[in-house]
């Protein structure tokens, strides 16, 4: 599959480029939620969305367990200074929806906190909505079997082991429990407006592949290609890069 992957991958790439010329072209305002299991495959989807993109018109937001002082502001407060100005593209690692899966399944937040979450969701998001921000949400599914081969994978290897943390390693036994956090949370936040869509994520590749496509199909892309550059010629012969000594010239090692 690595051939095919990688021409399909290039191909949806060119068509990411084209969507992020369309939202600056639009003004639009762009917001995907990924959330689903631990090793699911979020952070390389993420990846993979914007490797081609210019990093001035997309934000990654991936925020760490709340403060002693975010803890106690309006739950939402934090992420609203996330949320996408005209022509951006914003794609959240995990989200609010901490508190509808992963919070209650560990004891992060009271049985009042999590229900108060699930009212008032629907209305946060018909507000983002109405204002015109597209939010469009995903689950990355896996098997406990798959995620499990991949817990050992990172556990072994030592570039990835900081994926690891203490509450994945305790969340690994809540498998179930996730599962059904995770159903009432899609039946009470599923919205016209604000819609969540399941991805098969056992196969990785395949999934990357499936949910840019899905992605891409929900907007409208920028008709054909970004516009083509022509380089001026340079006056002169091209110049030999000559830098002040003041300046230290880092070894060549390699």
């Amino acid at each position: 599959m690595g051939k095919r992957y990688r021409k399909a991958m290039k191909e949806l790439q060119l068509d990411l480029v084209r969507l992020q010329h369309g939202l600056r072209s639009s003004g639009k305002r762009l917001l995907v939620i990924f959330e689903g299991r631990d090793a699911a495959g979020k952070g390389g989807t993420i990846k993979a969305i914007t490797e081609s993109l210019d990093t001035r018109g997309y934000r990654i937001v991936a925020l760490p367990k709340p403060s002693e002082a975010e803890a106690t502001q309006w739950y939402f407060q934090r992420y609203v200074a996330h949320l996408p100005a005209a022509g951006e593209f914003v794609l959240f690692d995990r989200s609010w929806y901490n508190r509808a899966v992963v919070e209650p399944a560990m004891g992060f937040c009271s049985s009042t906190q999590y229900e108060a979450f699930l009212d008032a969701v629907p209305a946060f998001e018909k507000l983002l909505a109405d204002d015109g921000i597209i939010l469009i949400k995903y689950w990355l599914a896996v098997d406990q079997a798959e995620q499990e081969k991949r817990f050992a994978e990172r556990a072994d290897d030592p570039l990835k082991r900081w994926k690891l943390s203490p509450v994945d390693l305790v969340a690994r036994q809540k498998y179930a429990e996730m599962g059904r956090l995770r159903d009432v949370m899609i039946e009470r936040t599923h919205a016209n407006h604000a819609p969540w869509f399941v991805v098969d994520f056992n196969d990785q590749k395949r999934g990357r592949i499936n949910v840019i496509r899905h992605l891409l199909q929900q907007l409208p892309l920028h008709d054909g290609a970004v516009p083509a550059v022509k380089l001026p010629r340079l006056k002169g012969k091209p110049k030999t890069e000559r830098v002040t000594e003041q300046a230290s010239w880092v070894p060549d090692t390699f």
